[in-house]
């Protein structure tokens, strides 16, 4: 008993410390963002024929080096290209320019191309369209647990799901200010999975402890 109550106290200490060391790497430096949401520019290049996002990879790797670049195919048919970038300069651009024609035998000009400035995206304005269906989501599960193990303690129950929802979640946007996993497309699914998982552990203790208690009341 007294293992398992020194690995917990471990445990416990190691998680805060987590959790204060990624609220002070989020306040100071802020999270880090996929590309897609990062303050950015772009050029889009109208190919009129079908490419390779390779050969375009090698023509930006040459021009736009040690940073991220994003090319997507764009248009209906696919024949239109989009570069995002965390900067792209009209130096930069013209000689991307001059490489998509020389490889494909096009005649584009500089003037018709423009570099659009895309704005940061807040984590605030990813979030929320989730909120919502969370919130619903957490108040009839909390709902459920409080009538299913009302014999534990009602508000006993609901405090520890509350608790251990909050402490992973916190847990994880922590490790992921940390380490600098950028926030992006797999970040809400990653949330949801953490949240499920959580949500296992702590019904499975609570099965244990609902089931004991039915043996002594016996």
């Amino acid at each position: 008993m007294k293992e398992i109550s020194l690995k917990t106290k471990i445990l416990a200490i190691v998680i805060a410390i987590v959790i204060i060391v990624g609220t002070i790497v989020t306040v100071t430096t802020g999270l880090n963002f996929d590309l897609r949401y990062q303050e950015a520019k772009r050029i889009q290049l109208y190919l009129e024929k079908d490419f390779e996002i390779a050969d375009i990879k090698k023509i930006t790797d040459e021009i736009l080096p040690n940073q991220p670049v994003m090319i997507q195919k764009v248009e209906v048919f696919e024949d239109m290209v989009s570069i995002l970038a965390k900067d792209i300069t009209e130096k930069q651009k013209e000689d991307i320019i001059n490489k998509v024609n020389e490889k494909y035998g096009k005649e584009l000009t500089v003037e018709s191309v423009e570099i659009t400035k895309i704005p940061h995206t807040r984590g605030r304005d990813i979030i929320k369209p989730y909120i919502v269906p969370f919130m619903v989501a957490t108040i009839i599960i909390l709902v459920y647990m409080a009538i299913r193990y009302y014999k534990l303690g009602i508000f006993a129950t609901i405090a520890k799901t509350v608790g251990l929802l909050i402490i992973t979640e916190a847990t994880l946007l922590s490790i992921m200010a940390i380490t600098r996993i950028p926030i992006g497309r797999v970040t809400i699914p990653l949330v949801l999975a953490v949240y499920v998982l959580s949500l296992l552990g702590i019904t499975t203790k609570l099965e244990k402890k609902l089931a004991k208690k039915k043996e002594e009341e016996k």
